[in-house]
């Protein structure tokens, strides 16, 4: 019986790899809770009023979400000083990255990024029909920008600077970052994934939003994920100048961004205050899990973001295994190491319990 044609490019692409949930309570030889530290998530509920919008909107869910998602674009245009028509929404800010594949690349295009990085690029670059160039990062975990430059080639319609970078949580800071951009022609597009934006505390890095106003070349992602906790609801944006922001618009899958979404990020925009605070508790505890990792003899990369990353090899899946059996599930990245969300303080102390345990028999 023959069967339907495929794109050849679907050949031997991963399906993304999500977060494994936590085992249930009291599996195995466990009697406590169980903690999902796999995915990045905000452990705290959504931000004061958010749910209260998101329920309003979900009244009128037998109608089509606003395909321009008007009052969001005006608030994002608002609170970055850009202007409306530099704004594209997306399903979160993979959807977004997705739909600036599909504008600049195709066969016998070549997309650069740093390796290991998120681990979506390679999957959406191969899903456009471009060749994926992966950059190895440094010996410090960071991207290496001079190696990414001379990468570049007739073919490059694309580069993604993950910053922070997802897993390793690593930065490229402002000088650095210029003198990277200034290399790189002008037809190609630099796209800045700060989808961990809101958790740097290093004043050396820079907003991209900054750097886009003058570079035409440079668009910025953005995410509702991660530090505003709305990861179910999927929804991100990009700011990019208009024929790029234009370009996304058109490939955006219609409708595609709920209205639920848009009132509850609008709501969360709205409460920046408690925003703040929840951000400032988590980077406390970021300064407390990686300050207990490094007395436990660990070397932890410098992390801007609501994770941290320790390479293991070989020891990968048993530590992720040693993890869970504890009550915590991480991410591990088979033969490269485990990325560890920062969660709720009983979450890492149970983290760090595990990783104490676990060096000891190293």
């Amino acid at each position: 019986m023959t069967t339907p044609k495929l794109r050849a490019e679907l050949d031997g692409i991963p399906t993304y790899k999500p977060g494994r949930p936590p085992a249930a309570e009291g599996s195995g030889d466990r009697t406590g809770p169980a903690f999902k530290l796999s995915s990045n998530e905000n452990p705290y509920p959504p931000l004061p009023g958010v749910l209260e919008a998101a329920t309003a909107a979900a009244a009128a869910f037998n109608r089509y979400p606003d395909l321009a998602c008007s009052a969001l674009t005006a608030e994002l245009a608002g609170r970055f000083g850009v202007p409306e028509a530099h704004i594209a929404t997306g399903t979160g800010s993979v959807g977004v990255a997705q739909q600036l594949l599909q504008s600049t690349s195709g066969p016998g295009d070549e997309v650069i990024y740093a390796w290991r990085s998120f681990e979506a690029y390679p999957i959406i670059t191969r899903i456009s029909g471009a060749r994926p160039v992966q950059v190895p990062l440094d010996a410090d975990e960071r991207h290496d920008l001079d190696a990414m430059a001379a990468a570049v080639t007739d073919r490059t319609r694309l580069i993604f600077v993950c910053n922070p970078n997802n897993p390793t949580g690593t930065v490229v800071r402002r000088a650095e970052l210029e003198r990277f951009l200034d290399r790189v022609p002008s037809d190609v597009l630099v796209v800045l994934d700060e989808a961990y934006r809101e958790f740097i505390t290093d004043a050396d890095v820079p907003d991209g939003i900054d750097l886009y106003r003058d570079r035409p070349n440079v668009a910025v992602l953005r995410t509702f994920s991660k530090a505003y906790g709305l990861a179910g609801l999927r929804i991100g944006f990009a700011v990019a100048h208009e024929p790029v922001a234009a370009a996304l618009r058109k490939t955006a899958v219609p409708f595609g961004v709920s209205q639920l979404a848009q009132d509850a990020a609008v709501a969360s925009l709205r409460a920046e205050p408690a925003l703040l605070e929840r951000v400032a508790g988590l980077v406390a505890e970021r300064s407390r899990v990686v300050e207990a990792l490094t007395g436990q003899g660990w070397t932890v990369p410098e992390t801007q973001a609501n994770f941290v990353w320790l390479r293991l090899g070989e020891r990968t899946a048993d530590f992720a295994a040693a993890a869970e059996r504890a009550g915590t599930t991480v991410r591990p990245f088979a033969g490269e190491g485990v990325r560890i969300t920062i969660g709720e303080t009983e979450a890492n102390d149970l983290l760090l319990h595990t990783a104490e345990t676990f060096r000891k028999e190293l």
